[in-house]
């Protein structure tokens, strides 16, 4: 399964640096210099390897060269490319409360009786911490679920599904 960690957003000046929006929490090692990306281009189904020259943040944003696009042109023509990474290649989490996005996604809900409210569509990061998007069994509005300890005190990958202990008014309808 492949993970984007990167998506070129823009181009930078006319040297051909690139705006990426980080999607990895690890963007030292993903964008180091020397780094062999591969880019799945806008619009198409073609993947193709890029170099990481160099990488750098400005005002907040990464801004990344890669081997071979040389101008303003070049950074443009690859706006909206998809940086990848194949899952198998990920290393094994050494903390037993740490996941994986792709992990959680598809994994069923269920409340500490154990029935099932409904799936895990996404996880969301925002400033205030991540959030499970879940598809309702019910009705399949979107709910979303603060993802810490409180509310859900169990996931079990292994075993397909996650518990939430929801707050009152958390899973009522607007």
């Amino acid at each position: 399964m492949e993970l984007v960690v990167g998506r070129v957003a823009k181009s930078h000046g006319v040297r051909g640096e690139l705006v990426v929006e980080v999607r990895t929490d690890d963007p030292d090692a993903r964008f180091a210099e020397g780094t062999v990306l591969r880019g799945r281009l806008p619009r198409s189904t073609e993947v193709r390897e890029f170099t990481v020259e160099s990488a750098r943040e400005h005002s907040g944003r990464l801004l990344v060269s890669l081997a071979g696009v040389d101008d303003r042109s070049a950074a443009d023509a690859l706006r909206g490319t998809l940086f990848v990474v194949d899952s198998a290649e990920l290393p094994p989490s050494d903390d037993p409360d740490e996941f994986y996005d792709h992990e959680l996604e598809g994994l069923s809900v269920r409340d500490t009786a154990g029935a099932v409210l409904g799936t895990v569509t996404e996880v969301l990061h925002s400033a205030a911490g991540e959030l499970l998007s879940m598809r309702a069994a019910e009705d399949g509005r979107e709910i979303l679920i603060p993802f810490v300890t409180a509310i859900v005190p169990t996931v079990s990958v292994a075993e397909g599904y996650v518990v939430i202990d929801p707050p009152e008014g958390l899973l009522d309808p607007e």
